[in-house]
């Protein structure tokens, strides 16, 4: 597989573990019962941290970080939009879009990788 080819799968991995981890949130907000709750809440998060550690494989960790927090925020502030009717500031508009123009920067950036010696 091409290193391209990795490096999206990288970020599509990121992506996933940011919405998984927005979706832990979401379910801890949106069920009542406790054993949904924690259930969800338990499992979106096994699953996060599952995709983090398979972006980690292909991005470097400062690429793989900043892209999960940013799907998070950005799902997590949609959600609250759009799920719960929550107001967001033009101030949080305006972090989102820095968010994302630095997620762009760092995906554009060449970071050498390590090479293992496992």
């Amino acid at each position: 597989m091409g290193d391209v080819q990795l490096k999206k799968r990288g970020y599509i991995w990121a992506i996933s573990a940011g919405f998984n981890a927005a979706l832990a949130a979401i379910s801890a907000k949106f069920f009542s019962s406790l054993v949904i709750k924690y259930g969800l809440v338990v499992l979106c998060n096994v699953v996060m941290w599952g995709c983090y550690v398979n972006s980690l494989r292909a991005l470097s960790s400062l690429q793989a970080t900043v892209t999960n927090f940013a799907a998070n925020f950005l799902s997590s502030g949609f959600a609250g939009l759009f799920l719960f009717h929550e107001s967001l500031s033009f101030r949080w508009f305006a972090g989102a879009l820095s968010i994302t123009i630095g997620v762009v920067i760092l995906s554009k950036s060449s970071v050498d990788k390590k090479v293992s010696t496992d």
